[in-house]
C-alpha cells in the first residue's frame, strides 16, 4: 500500500471512530509502528488529524470557545447536569480532607451539595467562600484581583498564596476538554491559578458538563490525563471508554 493510500485510510478510520490508536492502525494497515507514526505526523502537519498520545483524533472533533461567559449566563446552561455532577463530586469529600475548590458555576453546584463539615476548604471564589462559611465550614480564601465575569480571584497574590498549600483533593471547572489540548480556559490569569492549584493537589477532579467535551479554549491549564473528569450525558464513545472519565446519571 502506498503512503498516500495508507494516509487516506487513516483519515477514514478516524472519521468513523473519532480517534484511533497506533496499535489499531498497525493491525489495520499491516505496517510498522514507525510507519504509522510518520503517516500521522504528515496528516497532522496538513491539519487533517490531531496527534494525541498513543494515536490520533479527528481534526474536526472539537469546536473553539474563545470568550469567558458571565456567571449569569453560565447558570442557565445545563443546570440539571451541573447539579448532578456537583452532588456526585460532593460525595467524594471525606473528613480530614484539605480541599481546593475552583471558581465557576459547576463547582458552585458542588458547594451547594457539600455536607462534610470535618474538612477544610480553600477557594478563589467569593461566592463559594460565602456559601461554605454559611454552612459552618472552615474556609480559607486566596486573595487577589477580583475578575468581574467569573467572580474569581486571580493574579500574583493568588499564586503566592496557593504556593504554600498542599491539598488532598481538588475540584476544577473548565471551558473545554479534549484529549489533545487538555483542559482549557479563555483567560491566561485564570489558567495560571488553575494550573498551580492542580500542581499542589493529590487527587484532582474536573467537573464538566458534556457540552464542554470537544471544545477548546485558548489556554491549556492541564493535560487531559492529569485529572479524573466527572461528567454526564456523554455521546462520544471514545470518551466513554477512557479510564479517567466518570459518567454519572442525571
Amino acid at each position: 500500500m502506498l503512503a498516500r493510500e495508507r494516509q487516506q485510510r487513516i483519515v477514514e478510520l478516524i472519521s468513523q471512530k473519532g480517534a484511533v490508536s497506533i496499535s489499531r492502525l498497525v493491525v489495520e494497515l499491516g505496517v510498522s509502528v514507525s510507519t504509522v507514526r510518520r503517516d500521522i505526523d504528515v496528516l497532522a502537519k496538513a491539519g487533517q488529524v490531531v496527534r494525541v498520545h498513543g494515536g490520533a483524533t479527528s481534526a474536526s472533533s472539537f469546536s473553539y470557545e474563545t470568550r469567558d461567559r458571565a456567571m449569569d449566563e453560565k447558570y442557565q446552561i445545563n443546570a440539571s447536569q451541573k447539579d448532578a455532577i456537583g452532588r456526585y463530586a460532593a460525595s467524594l469529600i471525606e473528613p480530614g480532607d484539605f480541599v481546593y475548590i475552583d471558581a465557576g458555576s459547576t463547582t458552585e453546584a458542588l458547594v451547594n451539595h457539600i455536607e462534610t463539615p470535618d474538612a477544610t476548604y480553600v477557594t478563589n471564589s467569593i461566592v463559594h467562600a460565602r456559601k461554605l462559611v454559611r454552612k459552618g465550614f472552615r474556609t480559607l480564601m486566596v486573595g487577589g484581583e477580583l475578575k468581574r465575569s467569573t467572580e474569581a480571584l486571580v493574579g500574583p497574590e493568588v499564586l503566592d498564596g496557593l504556593d504554600r498549600y498542599h491539598f488532598t483533593k481538588g475540584f476544577w471547572g473548565t471551558n473545554g476538554a479534549t484529549r489533545a489540548q487538555g483542559y482549557t480556559t479563555p483567560d491566561v490569569n485564570e489558567a495560571q491559578v488553575k494550573h498551580l492549584s492542580m500542581e499542589h493537589t493529590g487527587v484532582r477532579y474536573v467537573l464538566c458538563d458534556a457540552d464542554k467535551i470537544g471544545r477548546v479554549a485558548p489556554v491549556t491549564f492541564a493535560p487531559f490525563s492529569s485529572a479524573c473528569l466527572i461528567t454526564t450525558g456523554l455521546t462520544n464513545e471514545v470518551y466513554k471508554k477512557l479510564p479517567n472519565v466518570v459518567e454519572i446519571s442525571v
